[in-house]
């Protein structure tokens, strides 16, 4: 029998020889969520022998990782904004530009918190359910129209007890809504990139997240103009629009928002300091 930590270095191994990143980091949490264990429970026990039932158990999760499936789809789980969320190939992985993008939203309306907030191409539900949980008033609608991106946004809600805070609604952005529906706060973070552009992004994003998330037309900018131009129409005067764009854009959405009559347009760095968010606010 082979210890653990004999285990760790040898599935660090292979995963490297296979291209993946963060080769022990993966390892570890791998074999942690194999065993039951969490990953710094596994320090305290590296002498362990691993019985042949544990490794069958372990082996299929490297294989899966080794394939470049990404992490949090085998662990079938990932972290946002304090929230533990179910995330599965059913919608794109919240990433932390997404959860750095709630933290302006909230420095944003501090002074005057919206009641009333809609989150377009919702996913996992992870915008939704971060801002229902800061902002205990409001009253959200979430908004995707895959219906399995919808169901999951719901599995989540429900797993942390803010479903009857949330609205679920399967539209084509805006095109589901109820006629006169307003808001104080509408944010998405929409498909964005080029054709191109995802052809040459890792094969864990390439091959495993969907496409229809990722894609907004041969300029990434379809959806993105669609809700500059629309957004207004369904915003309370004075309210906020959130964007999550991609990093060589906001060029041109700024003109894009001039022609729809924006009062306010702001483009914002991400913490790698890339373009990458868009306010704009209602007169």
């Amino acid at each position: 029998m082979s210890s653990l930590l004999e285990i760790i270095k040898k599935s660090t191994d292979f995963l490297a020889a296979k291209g993946v990143e963060n080769a022990r980091f993966n390892a570890e949490w791998l074999i942690g969520h194999a065993l039951g264990l969490k990953r710094m429970q596994l320090y305290v026990q590296f002498e362990r022998e691993l019985l042949e039932l544990e490794l069958e158990k372990i082996r299929p999760l490297l294989r899966r990782r080794a394939a470049h499936e990404p992490l949090q789809y085998i662990l079938g789980e990932t972290l946002f904004a304090g929230l533990t969320l179910k995330c599965d190939r059913r919608a794109l992985i919240p990433r932390p530009e997404t959860e750095y993008l709630i933290e302006l939203i909230l420095k944003r309306v501090e002074d005057q918190p919206p009641r009333s907030i809609l989150d377009l191409g919702t996913g996992t539900g992870a915008i939704a359910l971060a801002l229902a949980k800061a902002l205990p008033e409001a009253v959200i609608t979430a908004g995707d129209f895959s219906p399995d991106a919808l169901a999951l946004a719901r599995e989540n809600a429900s797993a942390t007890g803010l479903s009857e805070r949330i609205h679920f609604l399967e539209t084509n952005w805006f095109s589901a809504l109820p006629a006169g529906s307003r808001f104080d706060l509408i944010v998405s973070n929409p498909p964005y990139l080029t054709p191109a552009e995802v052809q040459e992004a890792s094969a864990e994003v390439r091959e495993f997240e969907p496409h229809s998330a990722l894609v907004g037309g041969e300029q990434g900018l379809d959806d993105l103009s669609q809700l500059i131009a629309q957004s207004q129409a369904y915003l309370n005067p004075g309210g906020w629009l959130a964007l999550e764009t991609g990093i060589a854009q906001h060029g041109g959405l700024q003109k894009q928002a001039e022609r729809a009559g924006w009062s306010r347009f702001e483009s914002v760095r991400d913490l790698t300091d890339r373009d990458r968010y868009v306010f704009a606010r209602a007169p």
